[in-house]
């Protein structure tokens, strides 16, 4: 293989700890490798006696790979040396649990992914239209909101969620995530629970709209029709530069994740538009103090 591709494939091993983004960047870095070998996933393939769908899906990170397949992959790219080494033990890493797997009798499987690129984020972007943000949340307002769930949680489960969810906002109270929540005025004027409850999730957002790491604005009624009418998202960002945004959305029954340039550009177009059409974090701070006297 020439010399300059195999310098192309050094990865920052440093950067981060989520084996989440680790699998996700190992996918990036095979995915370049093959089409700078001239190869087709058909091919490669071929070669190694796989179905396409198996290359396919190493390269989109739906899952992880092995060491000896990992190893055999590099003998068809040509890779050796250093940068041999350094994927493979960025795909070590890669299978490693993170510290979320502690709570996998009460997370689902793609709300796994999500808490996985979360870890290593540096920054989250998100609309929220009806429900506080998690990293937001108060217990006791999380507690109300698993109340009304299709299918009730186990008082025992309930208590896992809700410090799983703690864990998860230690990212926000610590300073080393970067959160811009812009919530439609729909989520701080329904009550999900009791007076006081919501009362205190409200102060727990004036709070936070003072830390340095959070911005938080309001979408409010008489803005009128905008962009993001047809559901909320979030927009994953790195530290990384060799780590793309990726764009989040979730439902009742699970999650997509959209890593195309073209809608990462379109999703960040939107936020923008959300931005200039939502109340500027000072007023913000006021409609919340107003709502929480209110509640």
């Amino acid at each position: 293989m020439r010399k300059e591709q195999t310098l192309n494939v050094e990865v920052n091993m440093a950067a981060g700890s989520s084996p989440t983004v680790r699998r996700r960047r190992l996918a990036s870095e095979l995915r370049r490798l093959r089409k700078e070998s001239g190869l087709t996933s058909e091919a490669v393939a071929i070669q190694l006696e796989y179905d396409q769908s198996w290359v396919s899906r190493i390269e989109s990170g739906r899952r992880g790979i092995r060491i000896p397949d990992l190893k055999a992959l590099l003998d068809v790219y040509g890779i050796t040396d250093q940068a041999r080494e350094e994927l493979l033990q960025l795909a070590r890493q890669a299978r490693q649990r993170g510290w979320w797997h502690t709570y996998v009798d009460v997370i689902p499987d793609w709300f796994q992914i999500f808490v996985g690129l979360e870890a290593e984020a540096s920054e989250l972007r998100r609309y929220d239209t009806e429900l506080v943000p998690g990293l937001l949340q108060t217990a006791d307002y999380y507690r109300a909101y698993l109340r009304v769930a299709p299918m009730p949680w186990k008082p025992e489960e309930v208590d896992r969620m809700i410090e799983f969810r703690r864990v998860r906002q230690e990212r926000i109270t610590t300073g080393s995530l970067r959160l811009w929540a812009i919530m439609n005025e729909a989520v701080i004027r329904r009550h999900v629970a009791g007076r006081q409850t919501m009362k205190a999730q409200l102060n727990h957002l004036i709070e936070m709209s003072e830390t340095p790491n959070v911005t938080l604005q309001v979408l409010p009624f008489a803005a009128g029709p905008h962009p993001a009418m047809d559901g909320g998202f979030v927009i994953i960002g790195f530290p990384e530069a060799n780590d793309p945004d990726v764009i989040y959305q979730e439902s009742q029954s699970g999650s997509l994740y959209m890593e195309e340039s073209a809608l990462i550009d379109r999703y960040n177009v939107v936020f923008n538009h959300l931005m200039a059409k939502a109340d500027d974090p000072d007023r913000t701070r006021d409609l919340l103090i107003s709502a929480a006297k209110e509640a």
